[in-house]
């Protein structure tokens, strides 16, 4: 498999359907854990209202600007952490958000970690991923092509597998709430929701 560095930094929407297939790895002193990225959420720069960065420049989204390949990662409703794949043209803004995994490898310490047995639920939702696979704040900036935390390019999907619908959760967004920039891997039962 292919390391992220050498995948093609393009549109952010055009990152956001090739990360399906891939690979996301996080070692850490448990163990390590793998999965399938099966879910994404494409979310673009300042006229995308969808973006957080879409208020503006502040501490926490200038990495939206910064070197594609980077995570960004947040705390929402003050509990879950999310992680995104900064992925942009240059001089643009853009990141992927990371929805849902097919688990591969270290099962035991996700189920462990989130407390859950089935293995379905255990990253079927960017906070449950996050807990899974022990990604926090400290993550933030880290280059998704270096160790503990990497993405590896697997099996390309093709465009008559994926699924494109609007993006969840952001009703605040206007017209961008309609856009169908979340991608899935049609009939993956490891999905958040259809």
């Amino acid at each position: 498999m292919k390391q992220w560095s050498e995948f093609r930094f393009a549109e952010t929407v055009a990152v956001a359907r090739d990360l399906l297939g891939s690979h996301l790895v996080s070692e850490t002193a448990d163990g390590v854990v793998s999965g399938k990225i099966v879910e994404v959420e494409a979310y673009g720069g300042f006229s995308d209202a969808g973006s957080h960065i879409s208020r503006g420049v502040t501490e926490r989204t200038k990495i939206m600007l910064d070197r594609p390949g980077l995570a960004y990662v947040y705390i929402i409703y003050g509990v879950h952490h999310c992680i995104n794949v900064v992925a942009h043209p240059e001089g643009q803004a853009g990141a992927v958000l990371i929805r849902a995994l097919e688990p591969l490898s270290g099962i035991d310490i996700m189920q462990k970690r989130r407390g859950v047995q089935e293995i379905r639920s255990l990253c079927s939702g960017p906070g449950k991923l996050c807990r899974a696979f022990g990604i926090t704040k400290e993550h933030n900036g880290h280059f998704l092509a270096e160790q503990p935390l990497y993405l590896l390019q697997g099996p390309q999907v093709g465009d008559e597998q994926i699924a494109a619908v609007p993006r969840v959760n952001i009703d605040y967004a206007g017209e961008a709430k309609h856009w169908p920039w979340r991608f899935y891997i049609k009939n993956n039962r490891y999905i958040s929701r259809k």
